[in-house]
């Protein structure tokens, strides 16, 4: 039985390799067949999509993006979300021991994922935002599109319900919510390996508004 089961797979990575082989000749057989005017075309259509990629860059770094920064009051928020497709804003407090551990992540997301805008407000500054958002547990990360907030990462529930998450398992987070451009797998985290003890909850890739949450990590630092 295991011999035969050992065969099938043999059989099966042949045929996959078979397919592999057959798609790059494939593809280099067009690039042969290709003249120079075709080459010249194709140079061109790469040229035009880097300097409109750059364009976009430059576009996006004059709005703020590209940096983890404070804004200083909630009249700010409106007019940093109505400027942005994507936002991130962490709403935090300067006694809560676990903004500081979000501060760090974000700062390295804010650098990688352009696209998006990385913001922080202290809700202290803010309470009719945190009214209106309904921000009952610090740490909160607000996550907008097309100035609607559409997502919330409330703690660190779904961060594998520890202090010493990843950068990765954030940028996951985020990008379940899609507010930025995720390269990975969706359906799982880039780690499984939680420490003992801890429970990971698994996202579903929905929009979320208007929950009510307990104030669990509001607790300064414990």
């Amino acid at each position: 039985m295991a011999n035969q089961s050992m065969d099938i797979i043999a059989k099966v990575l042949e045929q996959s390799a078979k397919l592999v082989e057959e798609h790059v000749d494939a593809q280099l057989s067009k690039i042969t067949e290709m003249d120079e005017d075709d080459l010249e075309r194709l140079k061109e259509r790469r040229l035009e999509a880097l300097k409109k990629a750059q364009k976009q860059k430059q576009e996006w770094l004059s709005k703020g993006h590209g940096e983890y920064r404070e804004i200083p009051s909630e009249k700010d928020f409106f007019s940093e979300v109505k400027d942005s497709k994507n936002v991130v804003c962490h709403f935090y407090k300067n006694s809560t021991f676990r903004c500081k551990i979000l501060d760090k992540h974000l700062t390295i997301l804010a650098k990688k994922h352009v696209e998006t805008k990385f913001i922080k407000l202290n809700v202290e500054k803010a309470p009719f935002l945190t009214e209106r958002l309904r921000i009952k547990c610090i740490p909160t990360l607000a996550l907008l599109a097309d100035g609607k907030t559409k997502d919330y990462v409330v703690g660190f529930t779904d961060l594998g319900n520890t202090d010493e998450f990843s950068t990765e398992m954030l940028e996951w987070r985020l990008g379940c919510a899609d507010v930025i451009n995720y390269s990975g797998n969706l359906m799982e985290p880039p780690t499984m390996t939680q420490r003992s003890g801890s429970k990971f909850t698994k996202v579903e890739k929905k929009t979320i508004r208007g929950r009510g949450y307990d104030s669990d990590s509001d607790s300064g630092d414990d």
